[in-house]
């Protein structure tokens, strides 16, 4: 099966971890194998990648990346949730950089029997492990309105989400709702005409909010970053590429917080807390896409890149 991807911010992410000979790098996303291939190159000729996906077929189209690197590359198909104990059963202590490239890759997106998609027909799906016993179809037609409700009007950012969810329950009582397709058409239907005439399909908030609580994407999310910025060596450094707000705002919390030092009252004279920052954002404002990138893949539109390095020996 073809598995071709167009890497986002290929070269920004990749560059924010300054990655060198002998180094030890961690892509959490594997995905098209795009950010892997690049820090191969990069950490030549003995740095080392470890590279989670939890999508088999991922790790599969990686495999010739394994042959072309001898003895460099490692496919771990797990989530990038478990990584401290997976790199701990590699025996790895610490590592220099991790990448983390969110969201669903572009060969998730085009296969219509992933379920990803609303502009193709397939079976509600939408599982990024397809272990997993959950799907999407559960959700849609057998969690509760209200509960519908809250995670399309949260994780969608979506204003008409009652209505969805109201129309969701109005189809499914007549019969379930089987493909992405149909489910595009009910939300549509239950948006306001005006509201639809402009900007992405009206089904895009809907299916991504489906997918994000189908695969607790926000609460892998977090623990993945933190898990991360354990395994780092002291002046190692994490880079980040998000797709959509919720993601941006949880990743810039985690380094706000990291960053913070003295949070004593301001009246204080001498600081009496003791905290110090565990680190330092690299830049104030993220990365986004070049024109030229835009231009090229306009799926990139929505990506943000925030990087963080931690606090070295001695740095305060």
């Amino acid at each position: 099966m073809e598995f071709a991807h167009e890497t986002v911010l290929l070269e920004e992410a990749v560059e924010a971890l300054r990655p060198r000979p002998g180094g030890v790098y961690v892509d959490a996303t594997l995905g098209g194998g795009g950010h892997t291939a690049r820090l191969l190159e990069r950490s030549a000729p003995d740095g080392a990648v470890i590279a989670f996906d939890q999508d088999e077929t991922a790790i599969a189209h990686a495999e010739p990346l394994k042959q072309k690197y001898p003895g460099r590359l490692t496919l771990v198909k797990a989530n990038f949730a478990e990584m401290e104990e997976r790199l701990r059963a590699l025996g790895v202590t610490a590592v220099d950089g991790v990448l983390f490239d969110l969201g669903v890759s572009s060969p998730q997106f085009d296969l219509p029997e992933r379920g990803f998609s609303y502009w193709h027909e397939g079976p509600l799906d939408m599982r990024m492990d397809r272990h997993q016993l959950l799907t999407a179809r559960e959700i849609v037609n057998e969690w509760d309105e209200r509960e519908l409700a809250r995670i399309i009007r949260e994780y969608g950012e979506e204003r008409f989400a009652a209505s969805i969810a109201r129309a969701i329950a109005r189809a499914r009582s007549k019969k379930p709702i089987e493909t992405t397709t149909e489910l595009a058409e009910i939300v549509k239907g239950a948006i306001p005409a005006a509201a639809r005439r402009a900007g992405p399909h009206p089904a895009r908030r809907t299916f991504q909010a489906i997918r994000i609580a189908l695969n607790d994407e926000l609460g892998v999310l977090e623990r993945g970053v933190e898990a991360a910025f354990r395994a780092l060596k002291p002046g190692g450094r994490l880079s980040v590429i998000t797709f959509h707000s919720l993601e941006d705002r949880a990743v810039k919390r985690l380094f706000q917080t990291w960053a913070q030092g003295c949070i004593c009252p301001p009246e204080f004279p001498v600081c009496q807390c003791g905290r110090k920052p565990l680190g330092r954002m690299v830049s104030r404002k993220p990365v986004t896409p070049s024109s030229e990138e835009l231009e090229r893949n306009p799926r990139a539109r929505s990506a943000k890149l925030r990087a963080f390095e931690k606090l070295d020996h001695g740095e305060r």
